[in-house]
């Protein structure tokens, strides 16, 4: 479901780092899922997530932003499939470094 895909920032919240520039590149085998992600304000970031029974995915990240700052979080994706067929996934996620406060963003598969 999520091999080989990319995918784009559509939405974030004001506390997130992730921009429109930012692409993920995702890579799945079987159960598990991971991506490098950067672009905008992210220098380099990677992800590594489970996939669980209703396809969503509970991820652990960690990137460097542009700022020389290293920032970590967790988060709760859930896919959707557009009409178009292309994947759109909905994120809850929450900061374990920094001030450590949550939010919800958007990324679409491009």
């Amino acid at each position: 479901m999520f091999h080989n895909k990319i995918f784009r920032s559509v939405a974030n919240t004001d506390n997130g780092e992730v921009g429109d520039e930012t692409r993920f590149h995702y890579q799945q085998d079987g159960e598990l899922v991971w991506a490098e992600y950067g672009g905008g304000a992210i220098r380099k970031g990677f992800l590594i997530a489970a996939v669980l029974p209703d396809n969503s995915l509970d991820m652990r990240y960690q990137h460097v932003n542009t700022q020389g700052d290293l920032m970590t979080g967790r988060c709760r994706s859930t896919p959707e499939v557009l009409p178009d067929g292309r994947l759109r996934l909905h994120e809850r996620w929450q900061w374990t470094s920094g001030d450590e406060s949550a939010g919800e963003s958007v990324v679409e598969e491009v």
